[in-house]
């Protein structure tokens, strides 16, 4: 036998505890048969599952882990785990409330999932019937294997690839506005910030314009989430960008527009690589954690040097008038723009941060956390 056969018989097998599970309509209740269990590590995504622990089990006391795929979405956000001395329980919350046929995507169940037959409700409990299901949802693997050994690659759906160019796109248009920038002030010192409008405020314009793409998405079912939150995001910056300095020439030549654009920039091209590299399953360590903290620095300044020209407009529409409806009009009723400035900056300086930093603080922690559930407090 040649030193290559005896490295690989002693190569270390994977060892998989017993895991038993049972439903309810609305949840999931999985028990890993592991005695005195230290280093638990629950992963979820909203379709899977990969556990790793070091306990006592079927084989003794080892490293054991497992991974499965779900029949059907689940809420990752919420789920949590709890760790005794002969057990630990996985408690999962379903995304829609539904009896399931089986728990994991594929019919084949592996040899160590089991039905925890104390907790288990019957069919009558439910409608257990299985409907229509896409198997290449469940066979993800195996499909992608067949499609490149039949013709050479994998088919992506057109949108994924619309995602991918669009994301790359907007990289590229920030990247170009903050090389354009950075020359500039490379060969100009700080005099270049009076320039800065003039020459990247088109381009300034237009992806800004372009990322009201991003509320269509979730409409369109391109993307989770709910539009509202990228809505006001959008809308916020682009009210801050054409009315407050497009509109007034006055306000194209000062600092504080080169410190937003930057700052703007800087946010973007993170953030679409970091897109990107999700839709083509290619996670980066580092993109990752650059995506989900460079937020915390970037956004107050933004929001200050948002809230700084908001202020520096107020006295040039006090005198132009701009924006502002007079009585007495056809429509009998006024319109005070300074005032509404005042509140609008009462209300981004106090309840708009907090709830942008909010959203992104429970981002952050459910990101850099890995997915992980969190041990539940008796």
């Amino acid at each position: 036998m040649s030193p290559m056969s005896n490295a690989n018989s002693m190569a270390p097998t994977e060892l998989s505890p017993f895991v038993y599970w049972s439903q309810t309509k609305g949840q999931l209740l999985l028990k890993v048969d592991l005695k005195d269990a230290q280093g638990v590590v629950a992963e979820f995504t909203s379709t899977t599952l990969s556990f790793a622990a070091n306990g006592h089990g079927a084989r003794g006391r080892n490293a054991y882990k497992f991974q499965m795929r779900f029949f059907l979405p689940i809420d990752d956000e919420t789920a949590t785990f709890s760790v005794t001395d002969h057990k630990i329980e996985l408690h999962i919350r379903k995304a829609e409330p539904a009896w399931w046929q089986r728990l994991i995507a594929t019919p084949q169940k592996p040899h160590w999932l089991r039905i925890d037959f104390d907790r288990w409700r019957t069919e009558d409990d439910g409608d257990l019937s299985e409907g229509t299901r896409d198997v290449r949802e469940d066979y993800v693997e195996e499909y992608n294997k067949l499609q490149k050994q039949e013709i050479g690659y994998v088919k992506e759906h057109a949108k994924k690839v619309y995602l991918i160019i669009y994301n790359l796109a907007m990289f590229v248009g920030y990247l170009h506005i903050l090389l354009i920038m950075s020359v500039l002030y490379i060969r100009d010192g700080s005099e270049s910030m009076k320039h800065t409008y003039e020459y990247v405020g088109t381009s300034f314009k237009f992806v800004q314009l372009m990322q009201y793409l991003e509320v269509m998405h979730p409409l369109f079912g391109y993307t989770k989430g709910s539009p509202l939150m990228p809505f006001f995001q959008i809308s916020g910056r682009n009210f801050v960008l054409f009315l407050m300095i497009e509109m007034e020439p006055r306000m194209h030549a000062k600092p504080v527009v080169f410190y937003v654009f930057v700052i703007w920039s800087l946010v973007k091209i993170v953030r679409y690589p970091y897109y990107v590299s999700q839709l083509v399953k290619r996670d980066n360590g580092l993109l990752t954690w650059l995506r989900y903290t460079i937020w915390i620095p970037l956004y107050p300044m933004g929001l200050v040097c948002e809230g700084v020209i908001l202020l520096r407009s107020i006295p040039y529409i006090e005198e132009t008038k701009r924006f502002c409806v007079d009585m007495p009009n056809k429509w009998n009723w006024t319109f005070d723009m300074v005032l509404f400035l005042k509140v609008y900056l009462l209300l981004l300086a106090l309840p708009g941060t907090f709830m942008v930093m909010s959203h992104m603080s429970k981002l952050r922690a459910k990101k850099l956390g890995r997915g992980r559930a969190k041990p539940k407090v008796n």
